[in-house]
């Protein structure tokens, strides 16, 4: 039943959301108000001798896969140095379109290694029609 939770401190009704794929596909047209909290790990940003690529990262919820469309939302953080253990957010109301599909994506413009920790999390809820 897709009422059921996967694991023990997982909320999840309705059948919008396919864990396998990471993506929330909205059963009626409507707006929505979308979260994502990851918990990230990065290595060292560059070894000596290495240029600098940025220590940027980006975290977006995107619509039908499209992050360069305006229909997005979107966070930016500094990494400051690597091996260090931090939370990054995004929140916000998008429009979507019965059948149209969000997801979350990490734009890694530091280059460094990256790990999603468990206890990460992705939200949907329909505010209304």
């Amino acid at each position: 039943s897709p009422s059921q939770p996967e694991r023990e401190g997982m909320f999840h009704r309705g059948s919008g959301l396919n864990l396998t794929s990471g993506q929330y596909t909205a059963p009626v047209p409507g707006y929505y108000t979308f979260t994502a909290t990851l918990h990230i790990v990065h290595g060292e940003q560059r070894r000596k001798g290495q240029p600098c690529k940025g220590n940027r990262l980006r975290v977006l919820i995107c619509l039908q896969s499209r992050c360069r469309h305006n229909s997005n939302l979107e966070t930016v953080s500094r990494l400051e140095s690597g091996g260090d253990l931090f939370t990054i957010s995004v929140t916000g109301v998008l429009y979507l379109q019965a059948g149209q599909y969000a997801s979350v994506f990490v734009d890694n413009a530091a280059g460094s290694p990256l790990t999603v920790r468990s206890g990460s999390d992705f939200s949907a809820i329909l505010l209304g029609v």
